[in-house]
């Protein structure tokens, strides 16, 4: 049975005990998402309380983790999404995407809407890559790719 949460406050204590074994271990996200069966975007994702794991997938990542049942179960719940308090982000890193929203948010809309019609990208239905590549001018480069499913206003 399909279970979800209605207070955040345990999927938030998993992530932390989650990242404090990743550490500990010594393990990339990769590795991670090897051992789930999935991507490492989705994984990662769900480890920091974002999206439900499969069961078997739950088990493989506690147990890498060495983790308990109940953290392998709590893996499995549909979590309250949102990793974002309230208000604007602090942290630079996630700072940067919120700034890139407010540049570009109101562009992105109206290139989709002319391409697509009127609708919404899903973040449902959706992959995530980020992958890093050489500047021709030196340094390197983050290249993120947001994949989702185009979904139509539909008149009721």
């Amino acid at each position: 049975m399909i279970q979800s949460q209605f207070d955040t406050t345990a999927r938030q204590d998993l992530a932390t005990a989650a990242v404090a074994a990743k550490l500990r271990e010594d393990l990339s996200w990769q590795q991670i998402a090897d051992a789930a069966g999935l991507s490492v975007a989705f994984v990662t994702a769900a480890v920091l309380g974002q999206h439900a794991l499969p069961a078997d997938s739950a088990r493989a990542v506690a147990a890498l983790l060495g983790l308990d049942d109940d953290a392998a179960l709590l893996l499995t719940t549909v979590p309250s999404r949102g990793s974002i308090p309230g208000g604007v982000p602090t942290d630079p890193t996630i700072y940067r995407f919120y700034e890139m929203l407010q540049v570009y948010g109101t562009t992105l809309k109206a290139l989709v809407h002319e391409e697509f019609g009127d609708g919404i990208i899903s973040a449902i239905n959706f992959r995530l890559d980020v992958k890093k590549v050489a500047d021709p001018e030196g340094g390197e480069r983050a290249v993120i790719t947001l994949d989702g499913k185009y979904l139509p206003t539909k008149p009721f």
